[in-house]
């Protein structure tokens, strides 16, 4: 056997064989193809085709390949004379990207082709040369064999299953070897939740890290894991998991819950905490005699890749790398359900029908579009369309940029599109829950439908959607986004100055968003929320900064996570960073819905740069976007008092007490999370300016 050790990823590093040859070309097969030379020279082709004939090489070396092969691989429709032409042109291509080392990696014969033998690395072959004694190939499979290869012709699409069955059988059997032979919670997860990378309908993996969080007292991960299972099987297999699976829930779920935190979950209903509540009673959701069968717990939603229009074929790579991008994207937010771009391929070189889809794939949400090219200049258009609502088009976006570094374009692009879609279908979510009588409603739709009142800060609206969430956690007590849902809603209680006993709100908000994370690690919403609780209630901005930081590493399209970060970083004193974390927010979402708590920050920054016009202006914007917020007033008043605008400052001086009556010096004092004296100084002169009386810490 040729043994061949791994090169880092663009590495300048040589690895030789057991023949002394040297590897020339770092290839890249799993996942999105990628060919890099051992000087770091990225030569892998533009083309689909000609990587579609590299990728045909590579998975079939040491072994020559006949050009007839090749051309009935690639070229299935077209006469043999034309196709074998046409394989001629992308030799040439493959020749031309190869450049730096084609003579001598790439031998081409007047019948055959070949990768010769020793000179190539590939993920591949790494992968299936694993054995459980040295098993590190395994962590190289991080996608699908070929994933950007989709709908290259119809014979290669055939080809290209066959070898991912293949590697897939390879892989899976070391995979379950492995799991077979591993003893101890944490080395049984990370064991299961290799097998599952290559084999995500794996029904003995599931089961084995359920019972593996189990063992380890994480039971709501547990129960997590069969939610993850039962949602891939009725994707891919259109099944529901076995009786043995179904049983093993059962009894997680009859188990004993492990030992309570210090400060056990609350409990408590929101008219204990607020301050001022209307005496009219809290509205319930009325609930259906009998229990009837709840909707489905989460849209599914598709990305088609791009329609090509006019001559563009050569950035055809581009139309399916974005559409994955995309997809792999919104994969992270854990409150959707996405379908493969590879199942949608089929559907993107028939006939685009937006019926058919859904009723194949029960897609809810389908984001489609076009790639047109005009000289330098790429112009892509989006559109998201609710199947649900008869395929109307609820958000569009046109890009037009220069061409240049392909795969920037496409991260830039996806990352803008993802942050905006994914904003727009909550909303429509939410929209359609509300629309409809609640005839014993699910948490999840509890959640959907106390979002807007959440945001509307009317103070009996925010009562409601406080006992909503309530009932949320009560009912899934392992549910991370009840958790972090109501953590929010105590966070807004506490800002508002609604709360009869801040303390007591400030622990119990603590208690829940830690829960959140502990239910779920890699929840990004979460972990950024429990960053706000520390930073805006506890005032421990450093400690907000780690949380968030994670937040962003699982989920760097989060725009919450970029504007409270942005928020921590202005409490610690570092304005600059909070502008850049500003800009990447407002870059991502223009238009949020919930502007008016974010933009806060950028009132803050203004105000503490000594940028005192700014800090009006912005301050005036974000109040007329929520009057009723009483956090963004502050900032603004501060400016107005240092800019000597006593009129404006009085008015808005009322405005603030109308809202907030025991605002004060002392009570500004006693709340803020600034970390640096100098700013809360500079902030406490401004108020003074303004009016703002000196009052007294308040007793209870």
């Amino acid at each position: 056997m040729v043994m061949v050790a791994e090169l880092p990823k663009r590495s300048g590093a040589v690895s030789l064989t057991e023949h002394g040859v040297p590897v020339l070309v770092r290839l890249r097969l799993i996942g999105q193809m990628e060919a890099w030379t051992f000087r770091a020279e990225n030569v892998m082709p533009n083309g689909r085709k000609t990587r579609a004939l590299l990728a045909v090489l590579a998975l079939s070396a040491p072994r020559p390949v006949l050009r007839g092969r090749l051309a009935e691989l690639l070229w299935s429709r077209r006469p043999d004379e034309q196709a074998r032409a046409s394989l001629r042109q992308e030799i040439h291509r493959l020749g031309e990207a190869l450049a730096p080392v084609e003579g001598r990696i790439l031998a081409v014969s007047r019948d055959h082709l070949m990768l010769r033998p020793g000179t190539v690395w590939m993920d591949v072959e790494e992968v299936l040369r694993a054995t459980p004694e040295r098993p590190a190939g395994l962590s190289l499979v991080d996608g699908e064999l070929l994933e950007d290869l989709d709908g290259v012709d119809a014979a290669f699409d055939a080809w290209r299953e066959a070898e991912r069955e293949r590697f897939k059988d390879g892989a899976r059997a070391l995979a379950e070897q492995l799991l077979r032979q591993t003893s101890g919670p944490a080395s049984m997860i990370a064991a299961a939740q290799q097998l599952l990378t290559i084999d995500r309908a794996h029904e003995g993996a599931w089961r084995a890290l359920m019972r593996a969080y189990a063992e380890r007292g994480e039971r709501g991960m547990a129960i997590q894991a069969y939610d993850r299972c039962r949602a891939v099987l009725a994707d891919r297999l259109d099944a529901n998991p076995s009786e043995e699976t179904q049983l093993l829930v059962a009894e997680i779920r009859a188990a004993a819950p492990p030992s309570p935190p210090a400060s056990p979950p609350p409990r408590l209903d929101p008219r204990v905490l607020i301050r001022g509540q209307p005496r009219q009673e809290v509205r319930h959701e009325a609930r259906a005699e009998t229990r009837g069968q709840s909707s489905r717990a989460a849209p599914r939603v598709g990305v088609l890749p791009l329609q090509l229009i006019g001559d563009c074929e050569a950035d055809s790579s581009l139309s399916h790398g974005l559409a994955d991008e995309i997809t792999s994207a919104l994969a992270r937010f854990r409150w959707m359900f996405l379908v493969s771009s590879g199942a949608l391929a089929q559907f993107a070189v028939q006939s685009r029908d937006e019926t058919a889809i859904r009723r194949s794939l029960g897609l809810d949400f389908l984001l489609d579009g076009s790639l047109q090219r005009v000289g330098e200049r790429l112009r892509v258009a989006l559109r998201l369309l609710d199947l649900r609502a008869g395929n109307q088009v609820v958000w569009s976006r046109r890009f037009d940029q220069e061409r240049g570094d392909l795969l920037t374009l496409q991260d830039d692009i996806a990352a803008e599109v993802v942050a905006q879609v994914e904003s727009e279908i909550a909303r429509i979510e939410a929209h359609r829950v509300s629309g409809r009588p609640a005839a014993d409603p699910t948490a999840y739709e509890l959640m959907l439908r106390a979002r807007p009142l959440l945001w509307r800060l009317d103070r009996e609206g925010f009562l409601h959607a406080g006992e909503l969430l309530r009932r949320a956690v009560e009912m899934e007590p392992d549910s991370s986004a009840a958790h972090t849902d109501f953590a929010l809603w105590h966070i807004l209680l506490f800002s508002q100055a609604w709360a009869r006993d801040p303390a007591r709100v400030m622990v119990e908000a603590g208690v829940l968003a830690n829960r959140a994370v502990m239910l779920d690690p890699q929840d990004a919403r979460a972990l950024t929320i429990a960053g706000h609780v520390r930073a805006r209630l506890h005032r421990h901005p450093g400690e907000a900064l780690t949380l968030h930081e994670r937040a962003l590493t699982v989920n760097p399209n989060l725009v919450v996570a970029w504007a409270l970060s942005a928020a921590a970083c202005a409490y610690l004193g570092d304005l600059d960073e909070a502008g850049r974390r500003m800009q990447r927010y407002k870059k991502l979402s223009p238009l949020d819905p919930r502007a008016f708590f974010f933009d806060t920050t950028l009132v803050l920054v203004a105000l503490l740069k000594h940028d005192h016009e700014a800090a009006a202006a912005i301050g005036r914007q974000v109040s007329v976007m929520n009057p009723a917020f009483t956090d963004a007033c502050k900032p603004c008043l501060a400016a107005l008092g240092l800019l000597g605008r006593s009129a404006a400052a009085a008015e808005t001086c009322r405005h603030l007490m109308s809202l907030e009556p025991d605002f004060s010096i002392a009570r500004f004092l006693e709340t803020s999370p600034f970390d640096q004296a100098e700013h809360r100084a500079h902030f406490v002169e401004g108020l003074r300016l303004a009016g703002v009386p000196e009052g007294r810490t308040r007793s209870g």
